[in-house]
């Protein structure tokens, strides 16, 4: 490959780079313009908002259970006898609420919540149900997208919330159960470095990825292409992209809480 083609090639992917950007940002220009369009949203966001978190407790509460059941028994396995068995409970409460309930409840939803949005959307455009909406007068992004975002950002710190409980819940039982630990112990673990802001922080989290997700999900819909392939890769591409959006997002949101620490 010579020094011009190899200039050529990165221009091109260059280009196409950030068109994709500008893309993606007109359309969450679009989705946020139509917020205003109440009368649109509106009837739809309580159907999204059971469909979207509702119908996904089960799934975030039973990883929750395992997740906390887990985390108890590989903590005291770890701790040393310089190490108090009641300090289970400290790893069980800041480890579930800060991390692993918002992120692998996302990750699940991801996949669950993503994929049928970018479906169902993608049924919509390939057998041209769009169009119509058009014209008959509907803003797609109004009667599609936005009672779907809003619902993910409003329900998806629902689910996570009930997973810490649960997930906590299930680390004291496995520790009053398997291990030498009492319930009051257990609990004065929990209480020790207990703080407000951990569960504050978990869910401002959670309504993050719950935008994310659901946004990508509505925009790899509205983008298929080409019968049922194109449904199948638009679903793909919604579970694919989604779980990097809240990897990423977590990335963030922990360099954000180190500096709030550090300061």
């Amino acid at each position: 490959m010579t020094t011009t083609t190899a200039i050529e090639t990165l221009g091109v992917r260059v280009r196409h780079g950030v068109e994709r950007v500008g893309d993606a940002t007109h359309y969450v220009g679009d989705v946020t313009r139509a917020v205003r369009d109440l009368r649109t949203w509106l009837p739809e966001a309580a159907l999204q908002a059971r469909r979207l978190g509702v119908d996904s407790m089960p799934i975030g509460m039973f990883i929750a259970l395992f997740t906390g059941v887990v985390l108890a028994l590989l903590a005291s396995y770890s701790f040393t006898n310089a190490v108090p068995l009641y300090f289970v409970g400290t790893l069980v409460q800041k480890t579930i609420t800060l991390e692993l309930a918002p992120v692998l409840t996302g990750l699940a939803l991801a996949g669950r919540v993503g994929a049928n949005i970018a479906a169902e959307l993608g049924t919509m455009r390939v057998t041209e149900q769009i169009d119509a909406l058009e014209t008959l007068g509907y803003d797609p992004f109004a009667f599609l997208c936005v009672p779907r975002v809003l619902a993910g950002a409003v329900m998806f710190p629902v689910v996570v919330a009930a997973a810490m409980l649960t997930g906590v819940t299930a680390g004291w039982g496995a520790s009053v159960a398997l291990l030498d630990v009492s319930s009051s112990e257990f609990v004065k673990g929990v209480r020790l470095f207990f703080d407000t802001f951990d569960i504050r922080y978990g869910l401002v989290k959670a309504a993050s990825f719950g935008v994310a997700v659901t946004l990508i999900g509505c925009r790899m819909g509205l983008r298929a292409r080409g019968g049922a392939h194109g449904v199948g890769a638009a679903a793909t591409s919604a579970v694919v992209y989604g779980a990097v959006a809240i990897l990423v997002l977590d990335a963030i949101w922990a360099v954000v809480w180190l500096l709030g620490h550090a300061r």
